[in-house]
């Protein structure tokens, strides 16, 4: 299998069918046309003395142009390696260093830090530019190649690596989870069978292409829909369902949360939805709750991560009989069952699986085809996190007696107060019952008697207002008098990574400046 093939079978079959439509530039690009685009690009690149394995740097908000990167790579046996555009230079550059990409395609808007970055690598040998600002070497390489088939095409696939993806850095360095074909492959079938993608689907990218929803992107494009691309906005995004008859879309929980808050929300068309899909976090019962009754359509919850593409669903019976049967109703704050390609369990430190009895805590494990390969030349890592085939995640977890996982922290979030472990999640979920509260995060912070003592920063919902004590005592009507927050900060937002994950290190460090934290 040779995933840059993927616009190639559209072409043939329904090339004037547009495949992507790209909201940040107006462009309408048909399937046809797309997959010209892929083959001049491949044949491009390799012309630039690129060989296969090379990798192809690239810094660029959501765009045409980056679609067509993943593909042509795909199609000649390159290795995308996308970053995040937030990043300053020297971030970059870290980055660059692990991955020595020898081409680097620059967005015209970032030429400034692609100048800057210039000057702290030495691996790149080709610089090219697109698009407004930039120097137009990325649209003349594309027009003076041939649009033949890339000779490499028909020997690439399967095993071969595809796209370095680098984590989002929630709780710590950035690492490069190196992807193949096979990889991508099983994680789009897993997303097939979950999100039950049919041909007339249209779908809408509200993530970044440099992490790992572009994944799902790629599967909608798989399966011949078309592809509306976004940089998120939450007005734009309801705009777009409303014009382009968007059927399905990811949103990480704060998306959903600001989109449902778009001031006339009420009188948006989007019957077209039939799915949505939300993870990045755990989502409040009550906010799950309001977008059952706001969206007119299903949703199913997806916990993936960046090494392992999505890995359990909460499927869209689960939600209906949750919620509408009163069926395990407490079921809304799991994620889930293992997914169709992907086998999951919760294990304590040696390994052993920890009781099916929703109370006992141990570690996400995951055995799929869809795990990445490993993180890119790092070996120390990578023997970290897989074991005998097993990839250790990091979240802690319960699980009940027909194997629905909740999880209730990551292991370097949990708090532990005078000997008692606090789990952040089940503090999270306790503050958003509040209706004022639009997101929470929760964290430990230094405490001279009990060691640690749970904070909780608060962003409240538009025009609404709460006090420390209204948001302490709704959480204290939930938990455990141990368990609640002792203070609360309102902020205007919350930290978050390009995934739409809370950067809760962000929130944490400051107040561990002087102190080394145990956890």
């Amino acid at each position: 299998m040779n995933i840059g093939q993927i616009p190639a079978k559209w072409a043939r079959q329904t090339p004037d069918r547009e495949a992507i439509i790209d909201s940040t530039t107006g462009q309408r690009v048909t399937f046809a046309a797309f997959d010209e685009h892929i083959r001049r690009l491949a044949n491009g690149l390799v012309g630039l003395g690129l060989d296969k394995g090379d990798r192809v740097g690239i810094l660029s908000q959501n765009s045409v142009e980056y679609a067509a990167l993943y593909f042509a790579c795909g199609r000649s046996g390159l290795v995308a390696q996308p970053m995040n555009w937030r990043l300053s230079a020297p971030e970059l550059a870290k980055i660059v260093n692990n991955g020595e990409p020898r081409a680097y395609i620059t967005q015209g808007m970032y030429a400034a830090e692609s100048a800057e970055l210039s000057g702290l690598v030495s691996s790149v040998e080709h610089w090219l530019q697109y698009g407004e600002g930039g120097d137009g070497s990325y649209e003349e390489l594309v027009a003076s190649s041939s649009d033949a088939e890339p000779e490499a095409s028909a020997e690439v696939g399967d095993n071969d690596p595809l796209f370095i993806l680098y984590t989002g850095g929630t709780t710590g360095e950035s690492k490069g989870a190196l992807h193949s074909h096979r990889s991508v492959y099983f994680g789009m079938l897993n997303q097939t069978v979950a999100e039950r993608i049919v041909p007339s689907d249209v779908y809408m990218l509200t993530g970044q292409m440099f992490h790992i929803p572009v994944v799902l992107a790629m599967n909608y494009l798989a399966h011949g829909c078309p592809l509306v691309l976004m940089n998120f906005d939450a007005t734009l995004a309801m705009e777009l369902i409303q014009e382009e008859k968007v059927s399905a879309f990811l949103g990480v929980t704060t998306m959903l949360n600001w989109m449902m808050a778009v001031e006339g929300f009420d009188n948006y068309d989007i019957s077209s939805l039939r799915n949505i899909q939300y993870g990045g976090g755990p989502m409040p019962s009550r906010v799950i709750t309001e977008a059952m009754d706001k969206f007119p359509c299903t949703l199913i919850q997806g916990y993936g991560q960046t090494e392992g593409t999505t890995m359990c669903f909460l499927s869209q019976e689960d939600h209906i009989r949750a919620i509408r049967d009163d069926h395990r109703p407490e079921r809304l704050r799991s994620c889930g069952r293992e997914g169709f390609v992907t086998s999951v369990r919760v294990v304590d430190p040696d390994g052993v699986d920890v009781p099916c009895d929703g109370k006992t805590p141990g570690q996400i494990i995951v055995r799929s085809e869809a795990n990445m390969l490993g993180y890119f030349r790092r070996p120390d890592l990578t023997a970290d996190t897989i074991k005998d085939g097993w990839m250790w995640t990091g979240d802690i977890a319960t699980w009940d007696d027909e194997r629905y996982v909740f999880i209730v922290d990551r292991a370097k979030d949990m708090i532990i107060s005078g000997g008692e472990n606090i789990y952040s999640v089940q503090v999270e979920e306790a503050i958003a019952t509040h209706q004022a509260v639009l997101e929470t995060a929760v964290i430990g912070v230094p405490d001279d008697t009990w060691g640690e003592s749970v904070m909780a920063y608060v962003v409240l919902k538009p025009g609404m207002t709460a006090t420390e004590d209204e948001i302490i005592d709704a959480a204290r009507q939930n938990l455990a008098s141990y368990q609640k927050p002792r203070s609360v900060a309102f902020v205007d937002e919350l930290p978050k990574a390009p995934t739409g994950k809370i950067l809760k290190r962000e929130l944490r460090d400051p107040h561990w400046a002087d102190q080394e934290r145990r956890v």
